[in-house]
């Protein structure tokens, strides 16, 4: 069986769960998800933890349930804390701005950019070269983040452009006569 899918998931105080046939739904302070549960998949619910067992003993329904633990895990956690990503503007005259669910930027286009953000997601500005993006669900938060950093990736030779916090980029060496 699968190590991860082994473990039980901590159900802290504040975050419900409700497992039916077809689906599963944590409700907590951030909000609520729902998933639809896998048929290779059981999942059972005591004294406040999770278990997810394979309903057979095949090896897709071994990792399946390996997967099937780390989304529940997300999900309460998401629903408890929440997840964010923070990015930063590297470059002259970039900047940022958050208004309502939307984020405007001006990153080097002869146009600002206005990305609209999904219902369930808050995204910040503490600066004018700093976005916080903050959600309960972590695929939702991490591919936005990913979508604004694509409208203006750093570029290697002066490392211009949206990055993540911690981001390393290797910038390569101007060619030479």
């Amino acid at each position: 069986m699968s190590r991860v899918g082994k473990m039980p998931v901590p159900v802290p105080k504040g975050v419900d769960v409700q497992i039916t046939a077809d689906q599963i739904t944590v409700k907590g302070a951030n909000g609520t998800l729902v998933r639809p549960t896998h048929a290779l998949v059981t999942i059972k619910s005591d004294a406040g933890f999770l278990k997810v067992e394979p309903a057979n003993e095949s090896a897709e329904a071994n990792a399946m349930s390996g997967t099937m633990r780390a989304l529940l895990s997300n999900m309460v956690e998401g629903v408890g804390k929440g997840f964010e990503k923070k990015l930063s503007l590297v470059g002259v005259g970039f900047r940022a701005a958050a208004q309502g669910s939307k984020l405007n930027l001006q990153v080097g286009f002869s146009h600002p950019v206005v990305k609209d953000m999904p219902a369930g997601l808050k995204v910040e500005c503490p600066s004018q070269t700093e976005i916080v993006i903050k959600g309960a669900d972590r695929q939702v938060v991490g591919q936005v983040a990913a979508e604004v950093r694509a409208i203006r990736p750093p570029e290697p030779y002066k490392g211009k452009g949206i990055r993540y916090v911690g981001e390393r980029v290797v910038l390569k060496e101007t060619k030479k006569k």
